[in-house]
């Protein structure tokens, strides 16, 4: 592991055997099905969404069966070995008679190896797909489903997510609503329910604001998309803390090996050694908050492309609703009232939809 050598459970991998070398191999075949998980996931889809896709398209799971569980989209979702990366020694066996595996908790070292193998998923993908799980996960109140506005509507009294709801399920009545998540529970929010028409019309209004103010937005974003492109002082920032980083680091291995050596003062030794601690955690923290700002640029700077490449197709008033144009272009709707909601899209833009008013 010291030396860098990556190996997998192939028989329950997707996307890669064992090469020649010794080396993972990429599986053409199976690597298809993990750049469409990612793809599907970045459109919008969640885990138990792909799952079920992967699974009524006769896809076999990495361990070849014929069902999908939403866990396995996500454990393809966070693995870093997808891109091209590895990290050795996750688990540790605890005894070896029993074979008991044991999750790595700091008891022995990890390894964290890049480049070590072809990868199927560029960095950048990757990365942004981690972007998108965080920010899923900081939604209050977000429960995944198999619906595209599912993570996408937004209640605009307490900021909490909009979730699906069974009405009069036994009966003719049967009604599938939507409602914010925490309207019953605690402070109650004075948001109304609403039907999946009232969502689909306010997509189609804003869109339509959109599409006649088309030229203006894409000339709008030449500046942008430059901005965003341009990361030269974050990763200067980044090359100094990094640098930092080593310094202390190297500090730190001698200052502990000279008191393994030498009769010194504890009281100095600790004190030295409590001030390399605090240079250290600045420059690790520092390096942290870069790298997020890094990765969110770079997640802004994707989505609103991904956005501007719709739009460039789209030149028609859009006359109904279009999932794939919803989940294409679409960051969140928040919900004022029983007509009034806000759209924003993926570029940041927001359209105040009145859908009474059409």
């Amino acid at each position: 592991m010291q030396d860098g050598k990556v190996t997998l459970p192939y028989k329950r991998f997707l996307g890669y055997e064992k090469g020649e070398d010794g080396l993972p191999k990429i599986v053409e075949s199976e690597a298809v099905t993990v750049r469409m998980i990612y793809r599907l996931f970045l459109e919008g889809k969640t885990p138990s969404w792909i799952a079920k896709h992967l699974t009524e398209s006769g896809i076999l799971t990495p361990a070849r069966k014929t069902i999908w569980q939403s866990t396995t989209v996500l454990s393809i979702l966070q693995n870093e070995k997808y891109k091209g990366d590895a990290i050795l020694q996750k688990t540790f066996c605890v005894d070896f008679l029993t074979k008991k595996m044991k999750v790595n908790e700091g008891e022995v070292p990890q390894y964290y190896v890049e480049n070590s193998h072809p990868s199927i998923i560029m960095p950048e993908t990757f990365d942004m797909v981690q972007h998108e799980l965080s920010k899923r996960k900081g939604y209050r109140g977000y429960k995944a489903s198999d619906s595209p506005f599912s993570g996408k509507v937004i209640c605009g009294e307490c900021g909490g997510v909009y979730g699906s709801k069974v009405w009069h399920s036994t009966s003719k009545y049967r009604r599938t609503i939507w409602q914010c998540n925490h309207k019953y529970k605690g402070k109650k929010c004075d948001t109304p329910h609403l039907y999946e028409a009232a969502l689909q019309k306010a997509f189609v209004e804003a869109f339509n604001q959109l599409i006649e103010n088309k030229n203006e937005v894409l000339s709008d974003y030449e500046t942008v998309i430059l901005t965003l492109t341009d990361t030269s002082s974050l990763e200067k920032r980044q090359a100094e803390l990094k640098s930092e980083y080593d310094i202390v680091m190297e500090l730190m291995r001698k200052c502990v090996e000279e008191n393994a050596r030498t009769v010194l003062d504890q009281n100095e030794y600790n004190r030295r050694y409590d001030v390399l601690m605090k240079r250290y955690e600045t420059a690790r923290n520092g390096i942290t908050e870069i790298n997020d700002k890094l990765l969110e640029r770079t997640a802004k700077r994707e989505r609103i492309t991904s956005f501007l490449d719709d739009l460039k197709c789209h030149d028609k008033l859009v006359t109904e609703f279009d999932e794939k144009l919803w989940l294409a272009t679409i960051e969140s709707v928040t919900v004022h009232s029983e007509s009034e909601m806000t759209v924003k899209f993926r570029d940041g833009v927001e359209i105040h939809a009145d859908i009474n008013n059409k």
